[in-house]
């Protein structure tokens, strides 16, 4: 008992050092990262489990929270967690991507502290490093607010959390292996809720219950590899209340599309007769439809689901139509007292725009993924540690992609990294040319989703922006032959990594990193280099820079 005490202690000190806030509670894991056998399709197969659970533990969190998650690596390959959507504010040391952590060796461990800074939402975390994400290893982050602060809907009765995607039935190393030799995924083999398959007409325990008369909060989030999923609720409207870190216009809906990386959360009315009820989950955009079921009751309720599914919607119309409702509710405030409205992001100036255009094409005969020509690959020595060490020079090279894309066909192998300057305003175009579905992630920040449109962006755009309560968050889908316009202040200094979250396009290059330095190497700006980090590559060794100070 005193031990764990010391270790507490000085886990405190060391996170203290790091620049999470003394001040603001702690809260503490302990996380053992095995494999185990899983069997969510019915066919056992080799997954990733935290503490025995798949999927992985809830953190339960309040705004301005310091969360210290000591992950023991018990593996055969080194490993790394990222949080999805966790800002990081100072801190891209936390962030648990190659671009800034050396992974963690098979039979270590490392502690990650980092604080829920001015954040409330629903969030996810899984492994970044060599396509573990499909063997498990993800789980929820509920950031609640704090009491001081108003939500702007009643106390719901209870909380639950859907994890929804696709799955595969394969062990993530033989899936590795397909990418590796020159071959995509496929399709996927199924669809979970919380790590399970269900199917119509066979016998299920609930999943949740409610109670006739009572309002529950449902976060939904996309944890899967490929597929977007449409979400309903048998019977049941959904009210959209918050999404990825924004409470949200409360609109009503018979279902939602959830992209891959995004998470909803919505109120659920228990107003229907008491009885049970699916919850159902469908891929969308792909050619053969994957659904899966679990079973919601009604506390009491007497009489089993009916076996005919709500419809889930046609074409991606649809789901384009469904964004542009979507609404920041401008009057409601989020971690901050100060209501969302109060920053008007439309009467900034641009002061910079960037295109990426995705692409697919092969190299030496095998196939990779990129942006604006380029396909990003993680050199030994991790993009951070190398800029850090004053070395970035030995391992990589700035701007290797234009802001304005080059026309072309062919993919160059090699790091991308795009150096951004300290708190501009800036503009990213992604442009979709191909004819399946994009969705694209930024570590570090919320940026503004301010128009998805069909077609080729162009300048007069603009024109079309919503400008007033487009709704700030971290993940936006481009639609097939589409483009979508985000804009967002890189004030948040680090190395943040922008990337699909369709994992096989991560995994074979479609990510690049954004290099944000402060030019006063001040800890107002920037934290310094943990003292537990892992040091790697040609860095290993070496002794530290002088650390900041203010």
């Amino acid at each position: 008992m005193a031990a764990e005490v010391i270790l507490k202690l000085t886990i405190c000190f060391l996170a203290l050092m790091v620049g999470v806030q003394g001040g603001d509670p702690y809260l503490f894991f302990t996380w053992n990262v095995t494999y185990g056998t899983i069997s969510p399709l019915g066919v056992p197969q080799q997954g990733i489990l935290i503490n025995g659970q798949f999927p992985g533990p809830e953190i339960n969190a309040t705004s301005n929270n310091n969360i210290v998650v000591n992950v023991f690596n018990n593996l055969d390959e080194p490993f790394l967690l990222t949080w999805s959507g966790v800002q990081h504010r100072k801190n891209s040391w936390q962030d648990g991507v190659l671009g800034t952590n050396c992974p963690i060796a098979p039979g270590t461990n490392f502690t990650y502290k980092f604080q829920v800074k001015d954040q409330i939402g629903s969030y996810i975390y899984y492994p970044s490093t060599a396509l573990h994400r499909a063997a498990g290893g993800f789980g929820s982050l509920r950031v609640h607010s704090r009491l001081l602060i108003p939500v702007p809907y009643p106390d719901p009765a209870d909380e639950y959390t859907v994890l929804i995607g696709d799955w595969y039935a394969k062990s993530h190393k033989i899936l590795r292996g397909f990418l590796d030799s020159g071959r995509p995924l496929g399709r996927p083999d199924g669809v979970l809720i919380n790590g399970k398959a269900g199917k119509v007409g066979v016998n299920q325990e609930p999943l949740f219950t409610m109670e006739p008369g009572k309002t529950y909060k449902y976060r939904v989030c996309n944890v899967g590899l490929k597929a977007s999923i449409n979400f309903r609720i048998q019977g049941h409207k959904l009210k959209l209340v918050e999404m990825e870190g924004s409470h949200t216009v409360q609109n009503l809906y018979e279902s939602l599309d959830v992209h891959i990386g995004q998470c909803f959360s919505i109120l659920v009315a228990a107003d229907q007769d008491p009885k049970d009820y699916y919850m159902v989950a469908s891929t969308r955009f792909l050619k053969e439809v994957q659904t899966t079921t679990a079973i919601i009751r009604y506390k009491n309720g007497k009489g089993e689901a009916s076996t005919e599914l709500p419809p889930a919607p046609i074409g991606w119309a649809w789901s384009l139509n469904q964004f542009r409702t979507f609404r920041w509710n401008l009057t409601a405030s989020a971690a901050r007292p100060n209501p969302q409205g109060s920053y008007r992001y439309g009467a900034i100036n641009i002061t910079r725009t960037i295109r990426l255009v995705n692409s697919v094409s092969r190299v030496n005969g095998k196939l990779r993924y990129g942006f604006n020509g380029v396909s990003h690959t993680d050199p030994n020595t991790p993009l951070k540690l190398a800029e850090y060490f004053n070395l970035a020079d030995k391992v990589f090279k700035y701007n290797v992609i234009k802001d304005e894309p080059e026309k072309t066909t062919t993919l160059t192998i090699q790091p991308n990294v795009l150096n951004m300057t300290f708190r501009n305003f800036v503009e990213i175009i992604f442009e979709n040319h191909e004819k399946s579905l994009q969705s694209y992630h930024i570590d570090g920040y919320s940026f503004f989703a301010v128009a998805v449109e069909p077609g080729t962006w162009s300048p007069e755009k603009r024109e079309n922006y919503n400008l007033l309560d487009a709704v700030s968050r971290h993940t936006v889908q481009v639609f097939p032959k589409s483009w979508a316009a985000i804009l967002l202040t890189f004030d948040n200094a680090g190395m943040w990594n922008i990337r699909s979250e369709i994992w096989e396009r991560t995994y074979l290059g479609e990510q690049l990193y954004a290099s944000v330095l402060s030019p006063e190497n001040s800890l107002r700006d920037e934290y310094n280099i943990p003292e537990n980090t892992p040091l790697c590559g040609i860095v290993a060794g070496l002794p530290k820079p002088s650390p900041y100070t203010i």
